[in-house]
C-alpha cells in the first residue's frame, strides 16, 4: 500500500499532466523561469534546492516541501544538509514551520527506500 508521500507524487504527476494539457501557457512560462534559475550558477543547484526547501518549509507549502526534498536529494544533498536547511526555516518562521519538518522526514524516509 502506498504511503502519503508516494500518493502525493503520484497525484502530483497526474495534476501536472492536466495542467500541461489545460493551461499550457502557464506551465511553459513557469517551466521556462524555473529552468533558467534552478541550474548551476554563482551558487550550486544543490544550494538553490536547499534554499527552495527552506522557503517551502517557512511557507508551510506541502507540495514544495515534498518536491524540493526530492530535488535536494537528486542534486546531491545529504539527509543532514536537508534537515539543517529545514531547521534554518524554523529559525526564520517559528512554530508553524517546525510542524512541517515531519513532512521533510517522511519524504526522506520514503525516497530512501
Amino acid at each position: 500500500m502506498p504511503n502519503e508521500t508516494q500518493e502525493f507524487f503520484e497525484k502530483a504527476k497526474k495534476g501536472f499532466e492536466k495542467m500541461k494539457e489545460q493551461s499550457p501557457e502557464t506551465v511553459a512560462a513557469f517551466s521556462g523561469m524555473f529552468g533558467k534559475i534552478m541550474k548551476e550558477g554563482a551558487i550550486s543547484l544543490k544550494e538553490k534546492e536547499l534554499i527552495a526547501l527552506g522557503i517551502g518549509v517557512a511557507m508551510h507549502c506541502e507540495p514544495c516541501i515534498r518536491m524540493h526534498t526530492q530535488k535536494c536529494l537528486a542534486a546531491g544533498a545529504t539527509k543532514e544538509q536537508i534537515l539543517e536547511a529545514a531547521a534554518v526555516a524554523v529559525v526564520m518562521a517559528g512554530g508553524p514551520a517546525y510542524t512541517h519538518i515531519s513532512l521533510v522526514i517522511d519524504t526522506l524516509e520514503t525516497l530512501a527506500t
